[in-house]
């Protein structure tokens, strides 16, 4: 009888230490004012979430190490409404045989109208590298459609100030310097 609760004792023990390993991971891309504020969320393979962590400050981080295509150490960070475009680039990376496949998606989507655009002016942080420590942060801000023309950012980085990457798409976004 002790054995079957030592037992029991020891299955249940082993998810609650991974699971606040997945949010101490998850939450190494957050800003650090504010991080104790943040959602974590879980994915699972039909491309929904579930939320690990409740958070009251409308960011949300996951963790994707482990994912294929993906370093050792990699965690992204954005707002909680840009979860359903996230789910939807899930699908896509699964269905596409490569980046090409995937490009093509992601065009289809646009071209009839089901691409789930991000959230305007909203952050996307990516932290990746081959553990914690040696992982680099790369950040980014989603302003869908945009062109040097709506918004006076130029659509390349020879300024060397932020600039829309993919300007006038639904991928439009700007890039950081220095991230």
């Amino acid at each position: 009888m002790k054995r079957v609760i030592l037992l029991a004792l020891a299955v249940v023990a082993v998810p609650a230490d991974t699971n606040a390993q997945s949010i101490e991971n998850a939450l190494a891309a957050a800003p650090a004012r504010g991080r104790d504020a943040v959602t974590v969320v879980k994915w699972n393979a039909n491309y929904t979430w579930e939320t690990v962590k409740e958070g009251t400050n409308g960011m949300v981080c996951y963790d994707r190490s482990g994912e294929p295509g993906r370093a050792l150490f990699d965690v992204q960070c954005t707002t909680l409404g840009n979860l359903p475009r996230v789910a939807q680039n899930r699908r896509f990376a699964t269905e596409g045989a490569d980046r090409e496949a995937v490009g093509a998606l992601v065009s289809a989507a646009d071209a009839n109208g089901t691409r789930v655009e991000a959230e305007y002016g909203s952050i996307w942080i990516t932290m990746r590298g081959d553990d914690q420590a040696s992982a680099r942060s790369h950040r980014t801000i989603a302003i869908p459609g945009a062109t040097m023309a709506s918004s006076g950012f130029p659509e390349n980085g020879r300024s060397g100030g932020a600039w829309i990457m993919a300007a006038g798409t639904s991928e439009a976004h700007l890039m950081i310097p220095g991230t």
